[in-house]
């Protein structure tokens, strides 16, 4: 880790320099996975209609057994548009904090979420409760654009204590912390959401070991196949033993039970406050 990374964090206008100095060596971002630009508009700048496959509603979107009709289709792909200009500010903060703190920035090509794997969460949250409406189920989702800082174990508490305060001293607010390193079984990290400070678009970060980076993507599949509506609870039981299996392996950083967000935080409206002032929560993810 830099001889900066390793002292007490700075205060905003110290890491407001830093971080000005760390763009600048950074250079131009590269692009990120499926992020072509913009969704097509017409000249009067609404979205050009995408003609159906077979079985498809027109307009509308469908995979593994879920849909959207064409209206909610349209508004999680401005969602995506959204989250894809945001990504634009915040993307340069990520880079210089990783680089601050001495972490490495893993899967950084990723960091925009595609397009069928939002809508099929979007889809899967509607069907989950229904009534939900698909603004409510957008204003649930975090990782729209997300990133994933990782240390070795001997400095992972102190590098997720100095990125996380970078963070917040740059402006980001903490809406949302959920820390699972106490936890007996299941999934070990911190996976953290922060509104920026420019758009108001929230986006993920989650702070992992290499271990524990290991074992998520060992077991995403798994994962994601016990998310889906149509997963029976005796399958659903299977795959979360077998993921309480892969994680129980992944040691744990002396002193990452205790991570708690910044101090300086501000949950977005709608959000239960607790801890420090963000939703700390212990999802299965």
């Amino acid at each position: 880790m830099s001889r900066t990374a390793r002292t007490a964090p700075p205060g905003r206008t110290a890491v407001a320099a830093a971080c000005t100095a760390a763009f600048l060596a950074l250079g131009p971002l590269p692009a990120a996975a499926g992020a072509a630009g913009p969704l097509p508009v017409d000249s009067g700048g609404a979205p050009v209609p995408v003609e159906p496959g077979p079985g498809k509603e027109a307009g509308g979107w469908q995979g593994e057994g879920l849909s959207l009709n064409a209206a909610d289709n349209r508004a999680a792909d401005a969602f995506l548009d959204r989250a894809r200009r945001a990504e634009r500010s915040i993307s340069p903060q990520i880079r210089a904090t990783a680089r601050l703190s001495g972490a490495e920035l893993v899967g950084f090509d990723a960091r925009l979420k595609s397009p069928d794997s939002l809508k099929r969460k979007v889809a899967t949250s509607m069907e989950e409760k229904p009534g939900r409406t698909v603004e409510q189920a957008l204003a649930r989702i975090n990782d729209s654009v997300r990133y994933t800082l990782q240390w070795p174990d001997a400095r992972y508490t102190r590098g997720v204590t100095f990125a996380a305060t970078t963070l917040a001293d740059w402006g980001n607010s903490t809406v949302k912390w959920s820390n699972t390193w106490g936890r007996e079984k299941g999934y070990k990290a911190v996976n953290s959401a922060w509104a920026a400070p420019r758009s108001g678009h929230v986006f993920e970060v989650q702070f992992h070991t290499p271990a524990g980076k290991q074992a998520q993507l060992r077991t995403h599949k798994l994962y994601e196949e016990q998310r889906l509506p149509s997963t029976s609870p005796t399958r659903a039981q299977e795959l979360q033993r077998e993921q309480d299996r892969i994680f129980a392996a992944v040691p744990v950083p002396e002193g990452a039970a205790a991570l708690q967000p910044p101090a300086e935080v501000a949950a977005r409206p709608g959000a239960t406050a607790s801890g420090r002032g963000a939703e700390v929560t212990a999802p299965v993810r």
